[in-house]
């Protein structure tokens, strides 16, 4: 409802009650990876960051609102560099290079059943595709500064440790 605001994403949870998204990190896994991944339900995160409405270069498309006008004006997803991959990231940041914020709230919680329909990533096939898409994001965006997240702590991880 905030004219300043492109796209919102909620709290994600697997079915065992741990975190599956709490917003999306560039950089993490040498493309994007999702935030506090893997962390009880109840727990406050990164400087209490589990608990706090915030702006974030990206959320997940598996539960993102945004206004059509927007959704338009960024030229929607892209279909055909990033037809399963990272067109969720993709877009926040076409969103955000319109002068929009991307905003996470813990105040929207569901569960996601990450990958259930489609399956992982690991066959031959799956996974060729997974590296073209994530060749398509490197060209696309410099994903290795996020200004939502300090760059002395590591992208090998999603837990918010100190860099190696």
């Amino acid at each position: 409802m905030q004219p300043d605001v492109g796209c919102v994403g909620a709290k994600l949870y697997y079915p065992d009650d741990t975190i599956q998204h709490a917003g999306i990190i560039l950089g993490i896994g040498g493309v994007a990876g999702h935030s506090h991944k893997y962390f009880p339900r109840d727990a406050s995160g990164y400087f209490s960051r589990l608990r706090l409405t915030q702006n974030l270069s990206a959320i997940t498309g598996a539960c993102l609102i945004v206004r059509k006008r927007i959704y338009e004006d960024a030229g929607g997803l892209n279909e055909t560099d990033l037809t399963v991959a990272f067109n969720d990231v993709d877009f926040c940041l076409k969103v955000q290079e319109l002068g929009y914020a991307n905003v996470w709230t813990p105040y929207a919680e569901l569960y996601h059943h990450e990958s259930v329909s489609r399956g992982s990533d690991t066959a031959p096939a799956k996974a060729k595709r997974f590296q073209s898409e994530a060749q398509a994001m490197l060209q696309r965006w410099n994903l290795h500064e996020d200004p939502y997240y300090s760059r002395n702590l590591t992208l090998s991880r999603e837990d918010f440790s100190l860099a190696e």
